[in-house]
C-alpha cells in the first residue's frame, strides 16, 4: 500500500481570475494540434499565485471551455470568486482488477509544503498526485512511485519562488522541470539493473500550487476537471489510433500495427521500454516527452480525478465526474468515490488493473443532516358488527350477555 501524505493545507491567496488554458510546447519530436490560447498577460498569472504579491487594480478575465470562450464585465471581478482559495483533499483507491498481476501504483501528497520541508519555496497551497500504470512486469512502475518525490524536486531543479522575479519565466521554469524530470527518469529506468529492459509505465502527475492546476502525462492515463458538473479533460491519452500520435510515429520510423506501435504497445508514451528505445540517443518512434496542460482553479472548478486507462476503456469522462459529483453530494468522501468508479469500472467488464485518485477543491461540507420531524403513530381502527355491539351495550349496563 502506497503511504498517503493527507494534510489540507489552508491560506489565503489572491489570483488573477483566468479560468482555464491549455499549454503544450511543440517540439521536434511532436505535433500539437489542439492549443488553445489566453486572452491577457500570462505574466500576471503567477504573479497571483504568490501570496505576498497584490492583484493589480485593472485586470481582464476570460473562460475557456470545451465549446467557447466567454467575456466577463469587469462588475463580475469583484464578486466573491475572485477570493476563492482550494481547500485540498484527496482519496485514492487501486485494484488488481481481473488481471493475475497489479502493475499500477499511485502517489499522493494533500500538502506538498509539509512533506518537502525546507527543500523549496512554493506558494500555497500546494499539492503532487500520480498515476503510473506499469506494464511489461510492475518494476518500472514501483520505481517511479519510490523516487518521484526525487525526480520532480530534487534532480530535475524545481525552480523556487520569490518576490520579484519575472513570472513568465516562472510558469517557464516549473513545466520545464517536470518535462526534465520525465526525461530523468526515463534514463534512470535504462540503468537500474533491478528494471527489465521490457518494462515501462505511462505516468501522469498533477501539480497544484496556489490555484495553478499543472497536468502533466505520457501515456493513457487521464485527468479529467469537473466544472460546474460538466468534464474537461486535463490531459489527451497517447494511443496510436491518434492521427497526431501517428503521424509522429511514422516520421520516426516506427509504424502502427491493429492499434499498436510497432506492433507490440498500445501506448505512444511511456517511460522505460527500453528494448524498443535502444540505443540511448538514438530516434525511437516511443518518446517518454509529456504534454502539459493548465488550468487557474475557481470556486467553479469541484474536483479532479487521475485514473489509469482501466477506467476510461469502459467509461467517458462525463460517466466518471457524474458518479463522483453525486457521490460528494451524498456522502462528501472522495476516497469512496475513488471506489466507487473502480466498482462501476468492474461492473462495465474493464479488463485491466484499476487505479483512481480524486482531489476535491472545495471545503468539505460538515453541516449535520437537518433531524426529519418525529413521526406519528397510526392508529388501526377495528369494526364491530352489530351483534358484537349489543352484547357490548348489555355487558356495560350490568346486563347478561349470555
Amino acid at each position: 500500500m502506497v503511504a498517503e501524505a493527507e494534510i489540507v493545507c489552508h491560506q489565503s491567496i489572491q489570483v488573477l481570475d483566468v479560468q482555464y488554458r491549455y499549454i503544450s510546447k511543440p517540439t521536434n519530436i511532436q505535433k500539437i494540434e489542439d492549443i488553445v490560447e489566453i486572452s491577457g498577460s500570462s505574466s500576471s498569472v503567477v504573479q497571483q499565485i504568490r501570496a505576498s504579491v497584490s492583484i493589480p487594480t485593472e485586470i481582464s478575465r476570460s473562460e475557456v471551455d470545451l465549446k467557447s470562450t466567454d467575456t466577463v464585465s469587469d462588475g463580475a471581478l469583484e464578486s466573491p470568486i475572485i477570493q476563492f482559495v482550494p481547500t485540498i483533499r484527496s482519496g485514492s483507491f487501486a485494484d488488481i482488477g481481473p488481471r493475475r498481476f497489479m502493475e499500477d501504483e499511485h502517489i499522493r501528497i494533500d500538502d506538498l509544503s509539509s512533506h518537502l520541508g525546507s527543500l523549496f519555496k512554493c506558494p500555497t497551497p500546494s499539492a503532487f498526485y500520480g498515476v503510473f500504470d506499469g506494464h511489461g512486469g510492475p518494476e518500472a512502475a514501483a520505481y517511479m512511485r519510490k523516487n518521484a518525490i526525487r525526480f520532480f524536486f530534487e534532480d530535475a531543479d524545481f525552480p523556487q519562488t520569490s518576490v520579484g522575479d519575472d513570472d513568465d519565466t516562472f510558469l517557464e521554469e516549473v513545466e520545464n522541470s517536470f518535462r526534465k524530470a520525465f526525461l530523468l527518469a526515463d534514463l534512470a529506468l535504462a540503468d537500474d539493473c533491478t528494471v527489465s529492459s521490457s518494462s515501462g509505465t505511462t505516468a501522469l502527475t498533477a501539480l497544484i500550487l496556489g490555484r495553478l492546476l499543472l497536468v502533466a502525462n505520457a501515456g493513457d492515463c487521464r485527468a479529467v476537471l469537473c466544472r460546474k458538473g460538466e468534464a474537461v479533460e486535463m490531459s489527451q491519452d497517447h494511443k496510436p489510433i491518434y492521427p497526431s500520435e501517428r503521424i509522429r510515429i511514422e516520421q520516426s520510423g516506427g509504424y502502427v500495427d491493429d492499434g499498436y506501435l510497432n506492433g507490440v504497445l498500445s501506448v505512444t508514451r511511456a517511460l522505460g521500454d527500453w528494448d524498443m528505445k535502444l540505443p540511448k540517443g538514438s530516434a525511437s518512434p516511443l518518446i517518454a516527452e509529456p504534454e502539459f496542460r493548465q488550468a487557474v482553479l475557481t470556486e467553479d472548478d469541484e474536483f479532479l480525478i487521475i485514473g489509469c486507462d482501466g477506467i476510461w476503456d469502459v467509461m467517458s469522462s462525463q460517466h466518471a465526474v457524474s458518479i463522483v459529483r453525486r457521490g460528494l453530494r451524498r456522502h462528501d468522501d472522495p476516497e469512496q468515490c475513488a471506489r466507487d468508479l473502480v466498482m462501476e469500472a468492474l461492473r462495465l467488464n474493464t479488463f485491466d488493473n484499476l487505479t483512481v485518485i480524486v482531489v476535491c477543491f472545495l471545503a468539505s461540507d460538515n453541516s449535520e443532516p437537518t433531524p426529519s420531524p418525529p413521526r406519528q403513530r397510526r392508529l388501526r381502527c377495528c369494526g364491530l358488527s352489530a351483534e358484537a355491539l349489543c352484547n357490548l351495550k348489555r355487558f356495560l349496563d350490568g346486563g347478561d350477555s349470555s
